[in-house]
């Protein structure tokens, strides 16, 4: 059994006003191709799959077009809900995409209806059983309770995630027993999930879920499942250095942090035995997103090469933080105008001071209205590198200059 294991799609993300449309265009192409080419028996989406609850119509297209071509190649789809997808958009026309071979499991109900078999390719043969949980929102395993402190919601809520797990997984082995008795062989067991676990690295284009409840779910809370699927943390990664259980990422990059990512599906092979061999896939990349750092001397010459990896028809979008010269009123300005004629698109210029100076005060856990000017000048000039000779002049010369106001206030 083999399946194609990807998730956080974000189909109809807006992208600081730019569609992200012929990037998922080119996706979905080019999975019907590793379907092909790898003969996928079956393709696990784990949540996310849309970006907002109510995505674009051309947005809604792109997942009906992926629906109907794995349908004609005999691949069984299985969907998932994340913390991004709606439940009643989800669930739209569930009937009706069972005859196109495709399982939605938009939110978390009785276990029996989470234990679904994936078959082999072309075929009834039953090549996994999947638990297959989407999001699991508090609401649907957890009765709130007054006077609860944050550490028993935590604790509460990770037992009940816990518990649903425990469910899910045992109504698995019953059909598991039975396929077994049924055929003379063993049909793995995957788990699947769109939660942040401990230890798993995020970035910031992924949107925090269970604030104030659960921060992140532990390992050893899983069931003992062949493989477990997971979704919502959009850089792939092993999770606690365990084999079995995998982030696939996002397939394409959703932020500027994510721009360096190597992005990628991945193949899970399974057979008897459990888990035999999981194979990344490298996703293609259409749309550039780039990330640039440097003052206004250095980044001509970053820019330059960034262009000559761009195309005009396709400009690569551009993030830049411009240091020591973020002081300039104009810079924004000055940013457009190093890249007129190149095939670059400045979608956001930050300063560095900008992200810097809430470290003056954070830092010492102290605000700006506790300080005294002195203060936050002698924090300033410690975030600057210079000669202990200019910064004791400079020291020195703003307090000639505090005392020279502090005396015309007195006259």
């Amino acid at each position: 059994m083999r399946i194609l294991h990807t998730s956080d799609w974000h189909l109809g993300q807006n992208f600081m006003n730019h569609s992200r449309e012929r990037e998922h265009a080119v996706l979905i192409d080019w999975v019907l191709e590793q379907v092909e080419a790898h003969a996928v028996d079956a393709v696990l989406i784990a949540g996310d799959i849309f970006d907002t609850g109510t995505p674009p119509s051309y947005a809604r297209a792109l997942y009906y077009r992926l629906i109907a071509q794995l349908h004609q190649r005999k691949v069984a789809l299985l969907l998932l809900g994340g913390n991004h997808d709606s439940v009643s958009v989800l669930s739209e026309s569930l009937p009706l995409l069972h005859h196109l071979n495709t399982t939605v499991i938009a939110a978390t109900g009785d276990a029996a209806q989470h234990v679904i078999t994936l078959p082999v390719r072309g075929s009834t043969q039953p090549g996994c059983i999947v638990c297959a949980l989407p999001f699991i929102r508090p609401r649907d395993v957890l009765t709130s309770q007054a006077g609860q402190s944050a550490e028993d919601k935590q604790r509460n809520l990770q037992s009940a995630i816990q518990d649903t797990y425990a469910q899910v997984f045992a109504a698995a082995q019953a059909l598991q027993a039975q396929l077994q008795a049924a055929h003379g062989t063993r049909v793995p067991i995957v788990a699947t999930g769109h939660l942040t676990t401990v230890g798993a690295s995020s970035n910031e284009s992924v949107r925090e879920i269970y604030v104030g409840a659960l921060e992140a779910f532990p390992t050893s809370a899983f069931p003992p499942a062949d493989y477990i699927a997971l979704g919502h943390i959009h850089k792939p990664q092993k999770v606690g250095g365990l084999e079995h259980i995998r982030y696939c990422g996002s397939p394409i990059a959703l932020g500027f942090d994510e721009a360096k990512q190597t992005k990628e599906v991945l193949l899970v092979d399974l057979n008897v035995h459990g888990l035999q061999t999981i194979t990344p896939l490298a996703t293609p990349v259409c749309q550039i997103l780039a990330s640039l750092t440097g003052n206004l001397a250095s980044l001509p010459a970053q820019l330059q090469a960034l262009a000559a990896q761009s195309s005009a028809e396709h400009p690569a979008w551009l993030e830049v933080t411009v240091q020591e010269d973020d002081y300039l009123p104009d810079v924004a300005a000055r940013i457009d105008a190093m890249v007129q004629g190149l095939a670059l698109q400045v979608l956001r210029v930050k300063r560095q001071r900008g992200t810097a100076m809430p470290q003056l005060f954070t830092e010492y856990g102290e605000s700006l209205e506790a300080l005294t000017p002195s203060d936050v000048f002698a924090r300033r000039l410690v975030q600057e590198t210079i000669s202990t000779d200019v910064h004791q002049a400079l020291h020195h010369r703003y307090q000639e200059v505090l005392a020279s106001v502090h005396a015309g206030d007195a006259q």
